[in-house]
């Protein structure tokens, strides 16, 4: 199964970052190779200063060795090793009218010290953060996520759709980091689903992340914007970077296990603001978007 998965996301890899560089039509992603000295390895794509992209990472990894003590304590085991590999994107644009999106599918499994499989599971999601609110962007990419789900479950794409509402949720400012899509984890073997179940499953998902993004994003490129609007964008940012610092479990898992720093943080935007207790204007369309953050939508 790792080794499938981990060339499925190979693949898909080369193919988001295509389809990227097609839209943006100015920037190309630069390849980084990296080795992770106790076992593993990945391949990092960074896009910067394009004509859409301001900045972006699409970034395989796959990485193995013992499981260090913070993990061990994390999981409740001994002595156990791990393997684990995953695609992670973010994408911010430069146009404040065009969401910033991630994405992650992921793959772990844990070994005892004769290199049994003890535990195994799949997890990922999708999700969209926008800084202007144009529902039916947000219709969009929410019902292209349902699409994927339904072929799978019929009960999958309200329940992943609350775990997403419920995990990106910036609790020490008490609202959603952005409008939510799909957040699965720990997707384990049962009597109804197959690791071979779940591997579709997730792949379905991952091929969907075109089809659910980019024709939101050419939509909105060449829309014009002013000053504020961008300061706006800027502020909003600097929730993104709070919630990925403060809570992504991503991020403190590649902390935890000497993980490469510079992939890990690709997905902090260049260009951020803090402002002190800012408020945006009543009745503005910056405030409806915090309206809709303060309580998560049903957008299909």
């Amino acid at each position: 199964m790792k080794d499938t998965f981990y060339a499925y996301i190979k693949t898909l890899q080369d193919t988001i970052t295509s389809k990227l560089e097609e839209v943006d039509g100015t920037a190309t992603f630069k390849e980084d190779l990296w080795e992770r000295p106790e076992g593993g390895g990945g391949r990092t794509r960074v896009i910067e200063n394009g004509a859409v992209f301001e900045k972006g990472g699409v970034n395989i990894s796959a990485v193995h060795g013992a499981l260090p003590e913070s993990m061990q304590n994390y999981f409740g085991v001994k002595d156990a090793d791990f393997f684990a590999c995953g695609l992670s994107l973010v994408l911010h644009p430069k146009n404040p009218m065009v969401p910033t999106v991630h994405a992650n599918w992921r793959y772990f499994e844990m070994y005892d010290k004769e290199g049994n499989i003890v535990d195994q599971w799949f997890g990922g999601g999708q999700d969209l953060t926008p800084y202007y609110l144009f529902d039916e962007d947000a219709i969009h990419f929410h019902s292209t996520c349902k699409t994927a789900c339904d072929k799978h479950h019929p009960s999958f794409h309200k329940k992943y759709k609350e775990r997403c509402d419920t995990y990106f949720w910036n609790a020490h400012r008490n609202e959603a980091r952005g409008l939510g899509g799909l957040f699965f984890d720990y997707c384990k073997a049962t009597d109804t689903m197959s690791m071979e179940d779940w591997f579709n499953f997730v792949t379905e998902v991952g091929d969907s992340f075109l089809d659910a993004y980019v024709p939101i994003v050419i939509k909105r490129k060449e829309l014009t914007y002013t000053k504020e609007q961008r300061d706006w964008q800027e502020i909003r940012r600097g929730r993104y970077v709070e919630f990925n610092l403060v809570h992504d479990k991503g991020t403190l898992f590649g902390l935890r296990t000497n993980g490469r720093i510079e992939s890990i943080l690709m997905s902090l935007p260049p260009h951020v603001q803090w402002h002190y207790n800012h408020h945006p204007e009543e009745g503005s369309e910056e405030e409806r978007l915090l309206q809709v953050l303060e309580t998560p939508k049903d957008w299909v």
